[in-house]
C-alpha cells in the first residue's frame, strides 16, 4: 500500500500534547531538545498556558518535535516504508527530518528562529489571516484582487483543500472582506486565531531570518521525496534552503501537494502529529483516498491495524 506521511502545522497545538510521549522518547524531547531551545519542551508542552504555548515561537519547536519524535517511535513499528511526505507550513520541517535530508538538532534551531522571527514580523505590524468558506482559489484570488486595486494588502495564505483556501493581510484588509466580501461572492469569512499574516507578503522580515538560520545546514537526499510547500513538487537536497526561506511568506500549496502525490500513485495519506487536520484535508483533496491519524502513542496500533 503506497502511503504518504502528513505533518501539521501551527495551529494544531494544545496544552497536554505529547503527554504519552515525553517519558517514552525523553532521549529526543528532553536535555536534548532543551539545550537546542533554551527553555523545557515538556513544562510548554503540558503545562503550558494556553496564551504561552499559541505563541509562534513556543507552538512551532513544540510542534516540530512532537510530530518527529511520534514518527519515530511508528516508523519502528510500521513495516513499509513510505513513498513521499508534506507537511503544512511548519509541518514542512517534520517531513524533511522524517525523511532524512534534515537532522532533528539542526532543524529544531531553524524551527525556533523561524517561529521567533514569525512572532516579531506579526508584532511589527497588526494583520491576520481569514478562511474564506467555500470558496475555490479563483474566487479567492479576485477577492484579493479586488482588495489590492483599492491599494490594499490581501493575498492567498493557504490553499489547502477543494473549499478550504485562507487569505492574510492586515486588520483594515480583514475588515473590508468581512464588509465587501459577499460582493465579490465570498458567502462567508472566519478570521483565525493567529498572530499575523502568516506566508504572505507581511513575513518578509521573517524570510529574511529563515534564511540567516539555515545559511550553512546542508540538506541530503532521502529516503523518500518531501513535497514542497512552494512548488508542490519533491524539493531536492541543493533547493531545501531556499525553498524553506522563500516559504514563509509565500502561498502554502498544500492541496496541490496532495494531488501530486495522488498522481504519483499514492492513496493512503497517513497524519503524524497532534490533531489530525491534514487527514482531513488529505480526504477532501484527494477523492476515494484512505486518511488516517497516528495523533498520540496510543493511537499507533489503530493505524498499523487498518494498514494491514
Amino acid at each position: 500500500m503506497p502511503y504518504a506521511l502528513l505533518f501539521p502545522g501551527q495551529g494544531s497545538q494544545f496544552v497536554g500534547m505529547g503527554s504519552d510521549l515525553f517519558d517514552e522518547r525523553d532521549d529526543l524531547l528532553g536535555a536534548r531538545a532543551d539545550d537546542v531551545l533554551g527553555w523545557s519542551l515538556r513544562d510548554a508542552c503540558l503545562n503550558g498556558p494556553e496564551e504561552r504555548l499559541t505563541r509562534t515561537e513556543f507552538a512551532q519547536p513544540a510542534l516540530f518535535a512532537l510530530s518527529v519524535a511520534l514518527w519515530q517511535l511508528f516508523s519502528a513499528r510500521v513495516p513499509m516504508r513510505p513513498v513521499a511526505a508534506a507537511g503544512h507550513s511548519l509541518g514542512e520541517y517534520s517531513a524533511l527530518v522524517a525523511s532524512g535530508m534534515l537532522d532533528f538538532e539542526p532543524a529544531l534551531a531553524v524551527v525556533a528562529a523561524r517561529g521567533r522571527a514569525m512572532q516579531a514580523a506579526a508584532d511589527r505590524e497588526s494583520s491576520g489571516m481569514a478562511a474564506l468558506l467555500g470558496a475555490d482559489v479563483e474566487l479567492a484570488e479576485k477577492v484579493c484582487d479586488a482588495r489590492v486595486a483599492e491599494g490594499g494588502r490581501l493575498s492567498v495564505a493557504n490553499i489547502n483543500a477543494p473549499g478550504q483556501v485562507v487569505v492574510a493581510g492586515g486588520v483594515d484588509d480583514l475588515e473590508w472582506l468581512e464588509v465587501h466580501g459577499r460582493d465579490h461572492g465570498v458567502r462567508r469569512s472566519i478570521r483565525l486565531k493567529v498572530a499575523g499574516a502568516f506566508h504572505s507578503p507581511f513575513m518578509a522580515p521573517a524570510a529574511e531570518a529563515v534564511a540567516e538560520a539555515l545559511a550553512g545546514i546542508e540538506a541530503r537526499e532521502g529516503a523518500f521525496p518531501v513535497y514542497s510547500n512552494v512548488t508542490a513538487q519533491p524539493v531536492g537536497a541543493l533547493a531545501v534552503g531556499a525553498t524553506l526561506s522563500t516559504q514563509v511568506e509565500s502561498p502554502v500549496l498544500f492541496s496541490r501537494s496532495l494531488e501530486a502525490m495522488a498522481e504519483a500513485g499514492v492513496d493512503t495519506f497517513i497524519h503524524v502529529g497532534p490533531g489530525d487536520v491534514t487527514a482531513g484535508m488529505a480526504k477532501r483533496s484527494v477523492e476515494g483516498s484512505t486518511a488516517l491519524a497516528v495523533s498520540d502513542v496510543a493511537s499507533i496500533d489503530g493505524v498499523l491495524e487498518a494498514m494491514t
